[in-house]
Parts: structure tokens; C-alpha cells; sequence
């Protein structure tokens, strides 16, 4: 255990978010995503949930401030539709330190998949939200002077 670092970042999930670079992105996959499918660097959250996840990871990871989107999310199929509270539940905890974040992106569910397999990582977690996948770009990470 490190200080200052949530207890809920795994070793492997520290050094991923370590080494990706200006650009690349992340996957935190619902526990329904085909992760294995589509990239071959899966790290396990089983038990983790995306809010409290994305809540421990944002105070290390600098969002892409050179994208309109360093933020995405599946959009539902035809016939389908969203639950605004998923969305919401993920909000609440990306502001605690990107209040003025853009607004997350809705993509079509291949699109999403097709950011999956160029992704840097897919980090499988215990959510059990339809369409609770997020991706997220990293930015540069400002020097502190």
C-alpha cells in the first residue's frame, strides 16, 4: 500500500497508468464487456464498482484537455435505452477533481469496440450497469512548478 494512493488501485492498474502516454486510453469495462475479445491487456477489478474506481484513479490521471471527448461511453442499441443515473453516478465522481470536464461522449457500440482493441488497457471491474463502460484519454500532466 502506498501513501496517498487508493487502496483500490492494483499494483498492475498503477504501473498501466504509469506507463500510457499523451493520447492513449483506458477501458473501465462493466462486468459484461468482452475484454479478453478485443485487447490483450486486461487487468482485473472484480468487486469494484466504476464510480468508486474512477474516483481513486482521476487524482492521478490527467483527462486529454486537446480532445472535445477525453471521455466516452457506449451508446444503446436500437431499442434499448440508457439509465441517466449510470451516467450520473460516474459524473459525480469524475468532478471531484474535472469539474469542468466536457460532456462524455455517446458512441455506437462498435465504435466502442473498435476504441477497445487500440486501447492501452481494459480494466474489467464488478460493475453490473448496462452499458456502464467508460473510456477514458489521457492528457499531458502538468508540471508542478
Amino acid at each position: 500500500m502506498l501513501k496517498g494512493i487508493s487502496p483500490l488501485i492494483s499494483p498492475e492498474l498503477l504501473a498501466v497508468l504509469a506507463r500510457m502516454g499523451h493520447g492513449d486510453e483506458i477501458i473501465l469495462a462493466d462486468a459484461h464487456f468482452p475484454g479478453e475479445t478485443f485487447n490483450g491487456r486486461v487487468l482485473r477489478a472484480d468487486g469494484l464498482r466504476i464510480p468508486e474506481l474512477l474516483a481513486a484513479i482521476l487524482p492521478l490521471f490527467e483527462l486529454d484537455a486537446y480532445v472535445p471527448h477525453p471521455l466516452a461511453m457506449m451508446a444503446a442499441v436500437p431499442g434499448d435505452q440508457l439509465d441517466p443515473t449510470v451516467e450520473e453516478s460516474y459524473l459525480k465522481s469524475i468532478h471531484i477533481t474535472n469539474p469542468n470536464v466536457p460532456a462524455i461522449e455517446r458512441i455506437d457500440r462498435f465504435a466502442f469496440y473498435d476504441r477497445a482493441k487500440t486501447a492501452f488497457a481494459v480494466v474489467m471491474t464488478g460493475e453490473t450497469a448496462k452499458y456502464g463502460n467508460i473510456l477514458l484519454k489521457k492528457g499531458v500532466t502538468p508540471i508542478n512548478s
